[in-house]
């Protein structure tokens, strides 16, 4: 496994990082893990080197979290651990957004429910448009100040609000986000005309999510044929099993193949071809998943092959 720095910062994190958020999740099979199997996950995703694993205070409703902690007892040291604030935790005010109360009140849980005194990457879930920027930008400087919180982020911002809150930061001469987590993968291509070169420009770390496109760029779904049961386009095609999706996956599975890699190895080194992507979060519901995971690492494509693919993906 290799490492990389969490956009500007000193920080060190795997290319590959684990997304938790099936942790403890009962609603769609077979994405629940319940504790003995996070255990059995986070070990291995310990062993082939994986480092960062991504959370949020919300993923079960905290369970998540909870599995997390109960893994890494002993083995603090070994992870760097990503969790999240601003999703709704219950009914009434002050219970959801960016606002000092809610970010104080939810970091002590997540301390808490992860077993640990610190949290390596605390990031803002959502952008928040009733509470200030410069409140949670303070509020999240101070918990660094504290050392409950060692860096920030944020997931799902616009390329302007992340640069409202760079900018931001430097006006108050303050600590600011080293990186934002976006939805990004070969069939979701819109970071590319904003948020990404903003973040090439200022050095802010790239943390994709869906880096599989919810398991369509696995290669486990066939034209014509229904999607195997119990995966999670079974419950939700989300629009992707349509007559152009498989037009471009058989042209990259043909492009992978004739390689002698697999469409999931080239879904991760595609996103890794990009200096500025940190680390992929990916999640998984068994140790050979994990394994499957890290090894794409391994396939470093060139500037010609990242050019081809272009093609390939515009038709």
């Amino acid at each position: 496994m290799e490492y990389r720095q969490l956009g500007r910062s000193g920080l060190q994190v795997s290319e590959i990082g684990l997304g938790t958020n099936n942790f403890g999740r009962q609603d769609q099979p077979p994405s629940h893990i319940r504790a003995a199997g996070a255990e059995t996950i986070i070990n291995q995703a310990l062993d082939v080197g994986i480092n960062f694993i991504d959370t949020a205070n919300t993923y079960a409703a905290g369970l998540s979290e909870e599995f997390i902690g109960r893994a890494l007892k002993g083995k603090r040291h070994r992870a760097v651990i990503a969790t999240k604030v601003s999703t709704r935790v219950g009914e009434g005010p002050n219970l959801a957004g960016n606002s000092r109360k809610h970010i104080i009140d939810e970091v002590d849980k997540s301390l808490r429910r992860l077993g640990t005194d610190y949290i390596d990457l605390y990031q803002i879930h959502w952008a928040d448009p009733n509470t200030p920027i410069e409140e949670t930008l303070r509020t999240l400087d101070d918990l660094v100040q504290q050392g409950k919180v060692r860096y920030f982020g944020c997931s799902n911002f616009q390329a302007w609000q992340v640069c409202e809150g760079v900018w931001t930061s430097k006006v108050l001469g303050i600590t600011s986000f080293v990186s934002v987590q976006p939805k990004y993968n070969m069939l979701d291509r819109a970071i590319e005309a904003e948020l990404l070169p903003f973040c090439e420009e200022y050095e802010v770390g790239i943390l994709p999510y869906f880096p599989l496109a919810n398991g369509f760029l696995t290669g486990k779904y066939r034209r014509g044929r229904p999607p195997p049961e119990g995966t999670r386009l079974a419950a939700n095609a989300r629009g992707l099993l349509t007559g152009e999706s498989f037009d471009v996956l058989e042209r990259l599975v043909g492009f992978a193949g004739d390689r002698g890699h697999t469409i999931l190895e080239l879904a991760f080194a595609w996103l890794l071809a990009r200096p500025q992507v940190s680390s992929v979060i990916a999640g998984a519901t068994k140790v050979e998943q994990v394994v499957a995971n890290s090894a794409a690492t391994q396939w470093r494509l060139t500037g010609d092959d990242m050019a081809e693919i272009d093609a390939l993906l515009d038709g």
